[in-house]
């Protein structure tokens, strides 16, 4: 799998192109520069993996922009040993930047052919959440909960109170929410029963879907 210097030069040049969109967190911006976002793309997107686009990966889902994924995983200030739960793996890139961030990733898919491609990729790239999970994402992982953040990649209609009970206290939950048009949300847990809310802007995502079963 080909991770050249001239796929580091152009990880360079999105890393200062999401500073001078305002992202700060270092660790963040060298998550990005680290990881070889081509390799999570069909191989006909490869000369634009570096560009700040969404491109579609199948299953009528995309991978988001850089942007996103690093402004996401800045409003979660994530720490080493971090225990986070993803909810929407889809090609696995945000799942290697929160690993690369020294998180202890569980995530989890519901298109099953996204969740085979990133079983196989994942470990391929030496890249090794705790957990890769097919299933409901409204759910989440309570098995598995508390954790100390949770990540939506999907937009939801409003915050699903199961992913809410997974999080620990003083846990951030990061979510695009919205009925007609979305927003980026930051959820704070203050306590068992009270939740801190921050509103981010407009953004875009591809529905968060429920089974309904």
């Amino acid at each position: 799998m080909r991770n050249t210097a001239k796929h580091q030069g152009l990880r360079n040049q999105l890393v200062a192109q999401l500073q001078s969109k305002g992202i700060t967190d270092a660790a963040v911006l060298a998550a990005i520069a680290k990881v070889p976002r081509h390799l999570f793309l069909n191989s006909s997107f490869e000369d634009y993996a570096y560009q700040d686009k969404a491109f579609p990966i199948g299953a009528d889902q995309t991978i988001s922009q850089p942007y996103t994924v690093a402004f996401q995983s800045q409003l979660l200030a994530i720490e080493p040993d971090h225990k986070i739960l993803e909810i929407g793996t889809g090609s696995g890139y945000q799942t290697a930047i929160l690993c690369e961030l020294g998180a202890k990733v569980y995530s989890i898919e519901r298109q099953n052919e996204l969740f085979k491609q990133t079983s196989i990729l994942l470990p391929k790239l030496g890249i090794r959440p705790k957990h890769l999970s097919f299933g409901d994402g409204y759910k989440g992982l309570p098995n598995h909960a508390p954790f100390d953040s949770i990540i939506v990649t999907a937009g939801a209609p409003s915050i699903p109170q199961a992913l809410m009970a997974q999080l620990k206290i003083g846990g951030k939950l990061v979510i695009p929410v919205g009925e007609t048009q979305l927003i980026m949300t930051l959820l704070i847990r203050k306590n068992e029963t009270q939740f801190e809310k921050h509103e981010h802007g407009e953004c875009r995502f591809v529905p968060l879907l429920e089974d309904k079963n």
